[in-house]
């Protein structure tokens, strides 16, 4: 969990607190308020009501493990290299962030709508990040030039959504190590020129 010094983010992290210890259906306002030790009042001057700052939550927190990653695989080679390992780290790590386990394990039905209605704020924010990491594949050669780069970015959200989603079956059904190899292997061949050896699934 990040630790800031705003009230808006104490509310937060506040937030953050009650949703492991009771999830998110139990979370209150006057909860999160008592908390963070702040008034009510303060708690609705930043937002209107607990589904806005459960949401807002999960983006900090989300995005920030995005942001993590991102800087992780800085230093590989190639803007290629960097897309795949950021996807395959965060079809890893995204399904153990305990805030992420605990709205699976108390409260699943929160993340329907993510799925089949609208893309969150993690969601916008993901796909940002992939259409910069495809524009900097373009300028030095190792991603596949796309007309619009746009539904290649969807495309690998949505890819890496679905082994998130499917990340407890995974470990029941398979080897997620092997599963890994496999998605790292697909979404290479999704992007690698025609001219440009892939890359190994080590």
């Amino acid at each position: 969990m990040s630790s800031r010094n705003t009230s808006a983010d104490r509310v937060l992290d506040a937030v953050y607190a009650s949703v492991l210890a009771v999830g998110v259906r139990r979370t209150t306002m006057s909860e999160v308020a008592r908390r963070a030790g702040v008034s009510r009042m303060t708690v609705y001057r930043h937002f209107p009501d607990v589904t806005s700052v459960i949401a807002e939550l999960m983006t900090r927190e989300f995005c920030d493990l995005l942001d993590a990653i991102e800087q992780e695989v800085a230093a590989l080679a190639t803007a290629r290299e960097r897309l795949v390992e950021a996807c395959v780290l965060t079809a890893r790590r995204l399904p153990e962030h305990p805030l992420f386990r605990r709205v699976l394990d108390v409260d699943p039905e929160l993340l329907i709508p993510y799925v089949f209605d609208r893309l969150g704020g993690t969601q916008e924010a993901s796909i940002a990040a992939l259409a910069r990491l495809l524009e900097d594949g373009r300028q030095d050669g190792s991603v596949r030039r796309a007309d619009d780069a746009s539904p290649v970015a969807y495309c690998l959200q949505l890819t890496v959504q679905a082994f998130v989603l499917a990340a407890r079956i995974t470990a029941e059904r398979s080897s997620p190590q092997a599963v890994e190899d496999e998605l790292r292997r697909m979404l290479d061949a999704y992007l690698v020129p025609a001219d440009i050896p892939r890359l190994s699934a080590a």
